[in-house]
């Protein structure tokens, strides 16, 4: 259904400060370790049911919660029969009234909140497969009106059995790429000896009406049968009557959605369009403004809508298909119509195509040249101006429409005046090194106490508005500030920089992005979008990232870690200086952990601070001073932020407190162990000489025994792994470590007016 896949793209290039480190940095891991939610089985539910899952993750040991982007979800941990809670086993009780649809869920873990995985709320009832389904023999049976979760056998087909009757249509839909999956699934229908009737490559529907009462088969599998854990699915099938549309599986929003829909529009366009309209002669009659629905259907459907307009109007015309998560590529075509004895003459006006990135993004498969996220649209958003008075066209198509013949293909048509605005979305930013680095990972804000993270911000601007937009975060837990690098008049990127206080203790809050800008007379603020990568990819050049929209934007703060360097302003104020004059602002260095090299270069983030040189921190050194010279930078009066940020090589020990626990477990099991073991011994050597009225049950005691010894040398043998396991984790590992600094603030004064000079005075002889 989605081509998510091929518009995928990957972080932005902060490469040229890592550069400067040398070739030592050169395929270096990039970023400190941080939480990563990877599956969960099932990854849906029906409302109004509890459902246990299990999950699996990356960095997520010692899991206390899971958190929801509904309320109507709540989780408690799976115990066993002794009362002890089970590794990552969750009982999920979906309320009555959850939202039908896909939902986020995270999971709070010893370095703070994961990243986020889908989970679906449906209204038929589910079920999970659980023995191997891969052949016609073991087929699973499955009723109509249920879903059925499952994970993709590798290089198998999976089957499926369900009983139909004759001309009760079927509704088939194995649900993947909008679900976080990384399947691309293959749907076929079969008949009960295997023979396929209607088969579906590209992820849709597959529409169902046998001829014959009887059993029929589903057969799937991915399109170049990969599979494994991160290849899950869900099957549905559903009864539909006839001449209703299909069902469709809710899925993810991909974050080019994140421009829809415009301020103040309704929930359902209060007009249709009217086929036939594909030809001149019968276009639909519309007056301006407008706001109507069509569909690009049949195949190669071109609707055509006619209306009178006068020289000098500016009409903005929006179309909405791809980011309603369409597979479809709008064009609009604009003509002027002249009638001249009977016959008529079309003039183009206008061709407005997609709505275009405001940055370059990634064209090479990884983020060296490009940022992580596309926020541009094969949809339509762009002018007609009206040259003449007249009667005037405009043609909606998809360009790819020849290729496509489904009645789903909707779209939304605004013809509108004027009305500026703004659309945001936000990302953590990920430094990437040249001809190293390719990953793409998602990064959850998961900060560690005393770090910094910067969100990068984008925004698509409407109708001409191109005035400033301050940036806000707000809901933030206790100890973590924000302070947002406001996107400058005329520019479409901004920065957010999100800081813990080293004090801050364990703790996660549900936090908001706005921005907000003047736009006419009106103060108007708008809510920012927060976008993650769906999978952690190490290498984008062998495996294609696929970004998408989340639900919610919670922060966590983690004092299991620190972070390994801390650079702040030595006091906490707006530094003042007037313009064309220098600057000198002492900032001060926390260092936790040993850093290889000599220094850590620093770049300067923030509006009208781009020509900075930068700085250069030598390594240890607890102070520094930063020299701005402004009239080089020829920075005008105003109010800014900035944040300095940076690479520095860390030698890195993943969670070392691991180690001293499974050390001090080992050697509890080992005196446990040795205990039993002479207790074993003992009733051992007893049985020999037992009274024949005592020897059954003193046997019986030392059989005990000897069982009880087995299971402490299991138990030993358990700790012993796991302490090995632990401490491999936290042996030393060079790690690129994103350096940000808290955010400072900077008051540029305009320079004095020099009083004028009087002119000098002639005597008169």
């Amino acid at each position: 259904m989605f081509s998510r896949k091929s518009k995928s793209i990957l972080s932005f290039a902060l490469a040229a400060l890592v550069l400067c480190q040398g070739q030592s940095a050169v395929a270096q891991l990039v970023g400190l370790p941080l939480p990563r939610l990877l599956t969960l089985m099932p990854m849906g539910g029906q409302a109004g049911t509890t459902v246990e899952v299990t999950l699996t993750g990356e960095n997520i040991e010692s899991v206390t919660e899971m958190l929801f982007s509904t309320p109507k979800i709540t989780a408690v941990p799976v115990k066993d029969e002794k009362g002890a809670v089970v590794e990552n086993k969750f009982v999920l009780t979906i309320a009555p009234d959850a939202p039908i649809g896909v939902h986020d869920v995270r999971v709070m873990s010893r370095l703070g909140i994961s990243s986020p995985r889908a989970f679906t709320v449906g209204n038929i009832p589910e079920q999970t497969r659980t023995v191997a389904n891969n052949s016609i023999e073991t087929a699973m049976a499955v009723k109509t009106n249920s879903i059925s979760n499952a994970t993709m056998t590798t290089r198998m087909i999976d089957f499926y059995s369900f009983k139909a009757k004759k001309g009760k249509r079927v509704v088939v839909e194995c649900a993947a790429v909008g679900i976080d999956s990384r399947l691309t699934p293959v749907v076929i229908i079969a008949d009960s000896e295997g023979r396929d009737l209607l088969v579906n490559r590209t992820g849709g529907a597959v529409d169902f009406t046998p001829e014959a009462d009887g059993d029929y088969l589903v057969k799937v599998n991915d399109l170049t049968y990969q599979g494994g854990a991160r290849h899950f699915y869900r099957l549905a099938l559903q009864e539909v009557a006839a001449g209703v549309p299909a069902p469709r599986h809710p899925a993810t929003q991909t974050v080019s959605a994140m421009s829809w829909p415009p301020e103040g529009i309704a929930a359902y366009a209060p007009g249709q369009e009217a086929e036939p309209n594909d030809k001149p002669d019968k276009a639909q009659k519309i007056t301006l403004p407008c706001d109507l629905s069509g569909s690009f259907f049949p195949a190669a459907d071109v609707d055509t809508f006619e209306f009178s307009a006068k020289k000098g109007e500016i009409w903005w015309v929006e179309v909405a298909s791809e980011r309603l998560g369409l597979p479809t590529d709008p064009f609009v075509l604009a003509q002027k119509v002249t009638e001249t004895k009977g016959k008529e003459t079309l003039t183009d006006v206008a061709e407005l195509y997609d709505i275009k990135s405001p940055v370059k993004v990634s064209s090479n498969g990884y983020s060296y040249d490009g940022p992580p996220y596309n926020v541009g649209s094969p949809d339509v958003l762009g002018q007609v101006e009206i040259k003449e008075d007249g009667v005037h066209r405009i043609q909606v198509r998809d360009l790819f429409g020849g290729t496509r013949n489904d009645p789903a293909n909707k779209y939304r048509l605004i013809i509108r005046k004027a009305q500026p605005d703004f659309d945001l979305s936000a990302w953590a930013l990920h430094m990437t090194l040249r001809n190293g680095d390719r990953a793409a990972f998602s990064k959850p804000i998961a900060l560690r106490a005393g770090g910094s993270m910067i969100l990068e911000v984008l925004a698509i601007r409407r109708d001409g508005f191109d005035g400033d937009i301050e940036l806000k975060m707000e809901g933030l837990p206790a100890g973590v500030t924000a302070r947002g690098l406001k996107i400058p008049k005329g520019k479409s990127v901004g920065h957010v920089v999100v800081t813990a206080d080293e004090n801050s203790k364990n703790t996660v809050s549900l936090a908001s992005i706005s921005g907000s800008a003047t736009i006419g007379d009106a103060a108007v603020t708008r809510p920012c979008h927060l976008a993650t990568m769906e999978w952690p990819v190490k290498n984008a050049k062998s495996e294609i990232p696929a970004p998408r929209l989340v639900g919610n934007i919670p922060v966590s703060v983690s004092n299991s870690e620190k972070a390994s360097l801390s650079i702040a302003a030595s006091k906490d104020k707006v530094w003042e200086v007037t313009e064309g004059e220098k600057l000198t602002i002492p900032l001060k260095a926390i260092w936790r952990e040993e850093f290889s090299g000599t220094s850590v270069k620093l770049k300067v983030h923030g509006a009208g601070f781009e020509k900075s040189p930068g700085t250069e921190i030598p390594l240890k050194k607890k102070a520094h001073d930063v020299v701005f010279d402004l009239a080089a930078m020829k920075v005008p009066p105003g109010v800014y932020t900035v944040a300095f940020y940076g690479g520095a090589i860390t030698k890195y020990r993943y969670n070392p407190d691991a180690v001293k626990a499974a050390e001090a477990e080992q050697k509890k099991t080992e005196t446990k162990a040795a205990a039993i073991a002479a207790k074993a011994k003992k009733m051992a050597s007893e049985v020999a000489s037992a009274p024949t009225d005592k020897k059954a049950e003193i046997e019986k005691a030392a059989k005990l025994a000897a069982e009880k010894q087995k299971a402490a040398e299991a138990e030993m043998t358990k700790a012993v792994a796991k302490m090995k396991a632990v401490t491999k984790a936290a042996a030393p590992k060079d790690i690129v470590d994103i350096v940000v600094s808290e955010p400072i603030r900077i008051l540029v004064k305009a320079k004095p007016v020099e009083p004028a000079k009087a002119a000098p005075t002639t005597a008169k002889k």
